[in-house]
C-alpha cells in the first residue's frame, strides 16, 4: 500500500509471522533484568526468588490473557491504547499512551548507555557516544524498511539470548551431575538448602519483586504487534498461551541452575551471576562470550523500544490536528510509521548528552522510572478489560478467548500491582522513581484537562451556542 494523504485509509502491513510474534515477546522480556539483575534478586530473596518469579509469571500470564481478549475483540485497533480510550475515556488513553511512549524511550536510553559500555570491552578508547549513534542508526534503518525486517532482527536477537540460557541450564545440569568443583564448593542440588529458603525473611522476599517485575517488562509488546500480524486470530492466542509459560521455564530453569552451582550466599549482588558460572565452566573467553550476550540483550531491548515508540507515537497522533500530528500520524510506502520512528530516535539520542551530565547513573535512573510507570500501564489494561467484560456480559455476548477465572483473575492482577507499588516505598532509589512517575502522571492529567478547556474556550461562539 502506498502512502496515503488521508489518515483514514492508512493501515499497517501484516508482515509479522507467528515465529516473529512469539520471539518478540519472549526476547523482549529476557534481558538485563535476568542477565544483570538476577544477582541482586538472589541476594535479597535467596531460593525464594523462584517463588517470586513463579508468582509474577502467573500474574503476567493472566495479564496477557486479558490483553488477548481485548485485542481479538477488534483487530482494526492499532494498539491496546485504543481499548483504553474506548473503555476508560480520552483522558486515560492520553495519559497511558504518552506514559507508555516515555517508558520505552527511557528503556532505550538505558540500553543505549549499556551497549556503549559493553562495546568498550573490546574498544576501550572508542567514545561511548559514537557507539550509541551507530547502534541507533542501524536499528532505525532496520525498523524503517519493513515490519518484517524488524521481526527478523528481533527473532535472531532473541535466539541468541535463548541459546545462552539453554547453555547455562545444560551446563548447570552437567556440573551438578559430576559435582563440579567451584570456588564455593561443589555443584549440587544441596546448595539450594544453604541457609534459609527466605534468605532475608519476608522483607527480602518482597523487596525482590521490584527487580523480578522489571524482568517481565515488555511482555505486553504483543499488544503492539496485533495490527501487523498475519492471521492474528490464530497467532495471538498461540503466542499468549505459550510464551508466558516459556518465560517462566526459562527464568526458573536458569535461576535453579545458578543456585545449584553456587550457594545463594556466594552469588554477587553487584555483578552478573552468568559471568561467574561460565568462568567456572572453564571457557577461556567467558568474559567475551557473556559480554556479547549482554550486548545482544541491550541491542534487542533498544530494537523493541524503537518499534514500540514508533507505533505508539503514530497511534497517539493518528488523525490528530496540527503539522506535528499530521506528520507523525502517517505511514511510509512500506506501511511503517517512519516519521514517528525518526522522532523517537532523536529523543532517545538525548541519552548521549545525559551520559556527560550524570555519567554512571543514566541506566539505573531511567530504567527505575520506566519500571514504576509500567505498573500504571498494566493496571490500565486490566481495568479496561473489566469494563469490556461488563459490557459484553450486559449484552449477553461471549468470546472464544475468554479470560480464565474472570473476574477474580483481574482482581488478582490489580492486587499484585498495588503490592509492588507499596514495596517501592521501602527503598530510597525506587521511592524516588515512584515519586517521579506519579509527578509525571499528574502533570499529564492536568495538562490534558487544561488543553481541553483551552480548546473549548477558543472555539467560535456559534459552535458553543449550538452545543
Amino acid at each position: 500500500m502506498k502512502k496515503s494523504q488521508s489518515n483514514e485509509t492508512q493501515e499497517f502491513s501484516r508482515g509479522l509471522q507467528s515465529r516473529h510474534v512469539q520471539l518478540i515477546a519472549l526476547g523482549g522480556t529476557i534481558g538485563t533484568g535476568l542477565f544483570l539483575g538476577a544477582g541482586q534478586s538472589i541476594h535479597l530473596a535467596g531460593p525464594a526468588i523462584l517463588l517470586a518469579y513463579l508468582v509474577t509469571g502467573v500474574m503476567c500470564f493472566l495479564l496477557m490473557r486479558a490483553l488477548g481478549e481485548l485485542l481479538l475483540s477488534d483487530l482494526d485497533a492499532h494498539s491496546y491504547i485504543d481499548f483504553i480510550k474506548r473503555y476508560l475515556g480520552d483522558n486515560m488513553s492520553f495519559v497511558a499512551g504518552w506514559t507508555y511512549w516515555v517508558c520505552w524511550i527511557t528503556i532505550a536510553m538505558a540500553e543505549i548507555t549499556a551497549a556503549g559500555q559493553y562495546m568498550q570491552f573490546w574498544f576501550p578508547h572508542l567514545p561511548q557516544w559514537v557507539i550509541g549513534v551507530v547502534l541507533l542508526g542501524v536499528l532505525l534503518t532496520l525498523n524503517s524498511v519493513t515490519v518484517s525486517a524488524f521481526g527478523e532482527t528481533e527473532f535472531w536477537f532473541a535466539i541468541i539470548k535463548v541459546v545462552a540460557i539453554i547453555a547455562l541450564i545444560l551446563a548447570g545440569a552437567y556440573m551438578v551431575a559430576v559435582h563440579f568443583p567451584t570456588p564455593a564448593g561443589h555443584a549440587s542440588v544441596a546448595n539450594l538448602t544453604t541457609g534459609h529458603f527466605f534468605a532475608n525473611g519476608a522483607k527480602g522476599f518482597f523487596l525482590s519483586f521490584q527487580m523480578v517485575l522489571f524482568s517481565f517488562v515488555g511482555i505486553e509488546m504483543v499488544g503492539m504487534t496485533a495490527s501487523e500480524t498475519a492471521n492474528p486470530r490464530k497467532v495471538i492466542p498461540k503466542a499468549i498461551n505459550e510464551i508466558p509459560m516459556r518465560i517462566i521455564l526459562f527464568y526458573l530453569g536458569s535461576l535453579l541452575a545458578l543456585m545449584c552451582i553456587y550457594p545463594w550466599t556466594a552469588v554477587s549482588p553487584t555483578s552478573s551471576p552468568f559471568v561467574q558460572v561460565f568462568k567456572n565452566v572453564g571457557i577461556q573467553s567467558a568474559a567475551a562470550v557473556i559480554n556479547f550476550v549482554v550486548l545482544t540483550a541491550a541491542a534487542s531491548a533498544c530494537n523493541s523500544s524503537l518499534f514500540t515508540t514508533g507505533r505508539m507515537l503514530f497511534s497517539l497522533t493518528y488523525q490528530g490536528k496540527g503539522a506535528f500530528a499530521r506528520r507523525m500520524g502517517t505511514l511510509s510506502h512500506a506501511q511503517v510509521p517512519v516519521h514517528a520512528l525518526r522522532f523517537s530516535t532523536l529523543v532517545i539520542a538525548i541519552s548521549v548528552g545525559l551520559n556527560f551530565i550524570i555519567p554512571g547513573h543514566v541506566f539505573a535512573f531511567v530504567s527505575s522510572i520506566a519500571t514504576t510507570c509500567f505498573l500504571f500501564i498494566w493496571g490500565a489494561i486490566v481495568v479496561a478489560h473489566l469494563k469490556y467484560k461488563k459490557q459484553q456480559l450486559a449484552k449477553g455476548l461471549t468470546t472464544d478467548f475468554k479470560m480464565p477465572f474472570f473476574p477474580w483473575s483481574d482482581y488478582f492482577i490489580l492486587a499484585f500491582l498495588a503490592m509492588v507499588a507499596i514495596i517501592l516505598l521501602f527503598r530510597t532509589d525506587t521511592l524516588i522513581a515512584l515519586m517521579g512517575s506519579v509527578a509525571w502522571l499528574v502533570a499529564l492529567s492536568v495538562g490534558k484537562v487544561w488543553h481541553d478547556r483551552q480548546a473549548v474556550d477558543n472555539r467560535p461562539q456559534t459552535d458553543k451556542t449550538s452545543n
